[in-house]
């Protein structure tokens, strides 16, 4: 079975259920990186190293968040060669 290398939500009014159950949710599937487009904040939300969190929704968690602007540039974890600069993923 395949699995997704990457999972990008775009979120403004469902940022707090994008960060919190489906972030538990990707972290508990072993989803080794998610992002989260934030429209509210114009910022790229990144989430690595799902580990087991007994206080998260699904009991698992993101160890490491990062949060990128507009004007840096994020590398995903499948694809080391690529950067890409936070503006263009915002509208």
């Amino acid at each position: 079975m395949a699995r997704p290398a990457l999972v990008v939500e775009v979120a403004d009014s469902s940022l707090a259920l994008d960060r919190t159950h489906k972030g538990s949710f990707y972290a508990r599937a072993r989803l080794s990186e998610y992002w989260i487009v934030n429209l509210a904040d114009r910022v790229l939300e990144v989430y690595r190293d799902p580990g087991p969190d007994a206080g998260a929704p699904y009991g698992w968690a993101y160890r490491v968040v990062l949060t990128l602007g507009r004007d840096e540039h994020v590398v995903p974890l499948a694809a080391p060669s690529a950067r890409i600069l936070v503006a263009d993923l915002l509208p």
